[in-house]
């Protein structure tokens, strides 16, 4: 592992807004220090920057690197090293993008975070919740009206599990964390690309909702739920549930049970966007098609209202197929209803902790993991600088350079 000083930085503080000229020194994978004028110790690697701004590699809570493409129904009849190598093309392509680590929604598992972990592979820092769980006819269950038999064989590729009962939801929520979960997801209403259920309807009841976010607690992990409506989003809040994906019918009740609960929203608009531009283009079924604008006109509404609630608010995509070149996307998207440095606080600290890394990822204080981007223009004068393609010019993770502008990878 080789050290690296940042020279001439103009380091933003993404909790208060402030920009601070100095150096950063990057030593073992970790922020070692920063000030001015920072001494270069033999062996070390110096980045002159004469200015350029640096932030926190970024944070995406809501991805699917298994998800190659939006026919998800389909991955489960993939070979699992098939489905591995398209996940390794898409986390490259997320790390290229500035993404220094991701919280994988479904689908990923422990191989591919020990993968990228150990090197094989390069991507984002990877937090995993294996599959999610969902109800007989739920946003999980990937079966037409026509078929009657679930395959849920763990070395299956796919996204989710079907699990009815108290004592299933139980024993599926254990066997997720005793292949290392990080979090536990469950589909608590139905969604876009599910054959059976419907956008407004509320998955699970209270006892299995309870039953997980009680076994979740007892190995210190939480609950992420998928949820549409405010009925959903209500009833997850109220027994527990941690961060809620999408949210984006929700009501002004909604805003309150998130921070009596102090719970996340994790908005994920730009896949509605690309769902409607280009999903059928990547396998989206036609009947998933219909559904999208059930969600797509209310999303930017249900930002607008958590963000003037004072809901934590974290940056998701939730993108599907070829449509994952959209993750900058989003950054775009938000602003039309907030401020660069909320954008930019919800990739990365609010993100952080959420994940409950706070400190250690999302922050460019001493002690934190090396994971940094450079830029070539001032994101709180235009947050389209994280959006658009070329004015990233570094990746660091863990205190190396991983990309760079002129190597044809960067956005």
């Amino acid at each position: 592992m080789t050290d690296l000083l940042l020279r001439d930085a103009l380091l933003l503080d993404v909790r208060t807004g402030d920009y601070r000229e100095t150096d950063l020194r990057c030593s073992e994978g970790r922020i070692a220090e920063t000030g001015q004028r920072l001494r270069a110790p033999d062996g070390v690697r110096v980045l002159e920057l004469a200015g350029a701004v640096v932030l926190p590699g970024l944070i995406d809570a809501h991805v699917h690197v298994t998800a190659a493409t939006a026919d998800l129904s389909g991955i489960a009849s993939w070979s699992p090293s098939y489905v591995a190598a398209h996940s390794a093309r898409i986390m490259g392509a997320m790390l290229d993008r500035g993404f220094t680590t991701v919280r994988d929604m479904c689908g990923a598992d422990y191989g591919l975070a020990d993968a990228q972990a150990e090197g094989l592979i390069r991507g984002p820092r990877l937090a995993f919740c294996g599959k999610a769980l969902s109800q007989t006819g739920g946003h999980g269950d990937q079966r037409g009206r026509g078929d009657h038999l679930a395959d849920d064989h763990p070395c299956r590729p796919g996204l989710g599990r079907v699990v009815d009962g108290v004592d299933a939801v139980r024993a599926a929520a254990r066997d997720e964390l005793r292949k290392g979960a990080h979090h536990i997801k469950v589909h608590a209403s139905g969604g876009v690309t599910s054959p059976t259920d419907r956008i407004d309807s509320a998955q699970f009841s209270a006892e299995e909702l309870r039953a997980v976010v009680e076994e979740a607690q007892a190995a210190n992990r939480y609950v992420a739920a998928h949820a549409y409506t405010a009925r959903a989003v209500n009833r997850a809040l109220e027994y527990g549930i941690r961060s809620i994906e999408h949210g984006n019918l929700i009501d002004d009740h909604s805003v309150e049970l998130f921070k009596d609960h102090e719970a996340f929203l994790v908005p994920t608009l730009v896949t509605y966007w690309a769902l409607k531009q280009e999903g059928g283009d990547h396998g989206l079924t036609e009947s998933s098609r219909r559904k999208v604008d059930d969600v797509l006109d209310a999303g930017l509404g249900g930002l607008e209202r958590a963000a003037r609630g004072g809901v934590q608010l974290v940056y998701g995509t939730d993108l599907l197929g070829g449509m994952h070149r959209h993750q900058s996307r989003e950054f775009s998207i938000r602003r039309e209803v907030q401020q660069p440095i909320d954008i930019i606080q919800a990739a990365t600290v609010n993100a952080a902790e959420l994940l409950g890394m706070a400190g250690e990822i999302g922050t460019l204080d001493v002690g934190a993991h090396a994971d940094l981007i450079v830029l070539d223009g001032n994101p709180l004068a235009d947050i389209g600088m994280l959006a658009e393609r070329g004015h990233l010019t570094h990746v660091v993770q863990a205190g190396t350079i991983v990309a760079r502008r002129g190597d044809g990878v960067i956005i």
